[in-house]
């Protein structure tokens, strides 16, 4: 399936700072973890790959992951602040260089995250104009770019649960546009990546996390150009 060609692909998006690899891709990434781990984390490593690593600190590549942490915007005058304005959140962060390997995209962060009770890992590339990929939560190999809005639901293998997931979905009018599954192993634990082309009432994750063999569910927004 292609995909329609924008003017924020071609122009890029607004944003502070040099680069909308580096900078706005990277603040992009910080916002997905955030959102994967469903709350202001307490403390942070951010593992910085190739180009990323190199002269990420030049580009801003930085403070835009700690921004996006934050839940602050590309756009965000106060981005360049980001080190200081998460020291007041109570955040504990540090940086590490680290070689995913020759085939990982150049503009790659591994951030590991927690909130005091749930830990995280995500892995996402930044593409160019601001657009990133997600590669990688918690070791399984996801493939989405937050172009749709997005429902990441862990949840055991059993016969039916994606079933139960879709049909729920059904029933409240929301349409799938992309599916994914990936398993660790027959009958252990899957993970289910759904693109949706509408909005996700939060509410949802609630309703999913009421089946027992979910053990967790989370939503993605959509970016807006």
């Amino acid at each position: 399936m292609t995909r329609d060609i924008s003017a924020f692909d071609i122009i890029g998006p607004i944003m502070v700072g040099p680069s909308s690899s580096h900078t706005a891709g990277a603040v992009r990434l910080g916002q997905v973890a955030r959102a994967i781990l469903g709350s202001q984390p307490t403390e942070v490593l951010i593992e910085l790959h190739g180009s990323f690593a190199h002269t990420g600190k030049g580009h801003g590549t930085d403070r835009g992951i700690m921004a996006g942490l934050l839940g602050m915007p590309a756009d965000d005058p106060n981005l360049r602040d980001s080190f200081e304005l998460a020291e007041q959140a109570g955040m504990t962060f540090r940086f590490e260089t680290v070689d995913l390997g020759e085939d990982v995209h150049p503009n790659t962060a591994r951030l590991t995250l927690t909130d005091g009770q749930r830990r995280v890992q995500v892995t996402g590339s930044s593409v160019g104009g601001g657009m990133v990929k997600i590669d990688s939560v918690d070791g399984y190999q996801v493939q989405f770019g937050c172009e749709y809005d997005t429902l990441l639901v862990v949840a055991e293998d059993r016969p039916g649960t994606v079933n139960s997931v879709t049909g729920w979905m059904l029933r409240q009018g929301i349409n799938i546009a992309f599916l994914r599954i990936e398993r660790d192993r027959r009958g252990g634990k899957a993970i289910m990546v759904i693109e949706t082309d509408q909005p996700v009432d939060p509410e949802i994750l609630e309703a999913f996390e009421d089946y027992d063999w979910v053990l967790w569910a989370r939503y993605v927004p959509k970016v807006e150009a």
